[in-house]
């Protein structure tokens, strides 16, 4: 986890764990589109596996993408009551989504390594942004932002929740929170497109 901060305003950066598990079942399950904001695959890609035999007595696949989506919005909104423990094997607390709970019955140990293959890979990255200091363009973002506004310039928090993305943006999903995907701070002025008009909105 990183902070970036000054007088009256912070912004973290950081990956989740739980995304990336509910990121790999879904391309898993080629649930394309599915979710609010519907991102893209992650990268490296996922095999997909075919889940109408897994899920085919409980709803099948349509099934299996309306209970994802009540897991994702969940976790997107920070919500612990929407938000399940994903205990193993049986995964008791998902017996109200039982489509879901036979994808993760099925898939979770690959879940499971995929998404602590990709935390390694993470804080790897962070370690070389510090190193080269990679985080300074958003001081530089923030510092020039509160000189437009000027007294009129709010105090703020934003969070930024890295993920393994193919698609290199930014999705605004709550007015103090970014999912970015992690390879967007590698490119100066893509990441600058995206986070420009958020800065707009805070600042």
């Amino acid at each position: 986890m990183h902070q970036t901060a000054g007088p009256g305003w912070r912004v973290t950066i950081d990956t989740s764990e739980p995304m990336l598990l509910a990121l790999y079942l879904k391309d898993n399950a080629g649930l394309t589109g599915a979710g609010i904001p519907p991102l893209a695959p992650v990268e490296p890609r996922i095999r997909e596996c075919d889940h109408h035999q897994l899920t085919q007595h409980v709803g099948g696949v349509e099934a299996l993408r309306r209970e994802w989506e009540e897991w994702w919005a969940g976790l997107v909104g920070d919500s612990p009551e929407a938000v399940p423990d994903v205990s193993p094997p049986e995964f008791t607390a998902f017996s109200t989504a039982p489509a879901l709970q036979r994808s993760l019955q099925a898939h979770f140990g690959s879940a499971f390594t995929w998404a602590r293959e990709r935390r390694a890979e993470y804080e790897r990255l962070e370690a070389r942004r510090e190193a080269r200091g990679d985080h300074r363009i958003l001081q530089e973002m923030v510092a020039g932002r509160q000189l437009e506004v000027g007294p009129l310039a709010k105090d703020f928090d934003l969070r930024i929740i890295e993920l393994p993305l193919a698609e290199d943006r930014a999705w605004l999903v709550a007015s103090d929170k970014v999912i970015m995907s992690q390879s967007l701070m590698d490119d100066a002025e893509n990441f600058r497109s995206f986070l420009a008009p958020v800065l707009e909105i805070l600042v």
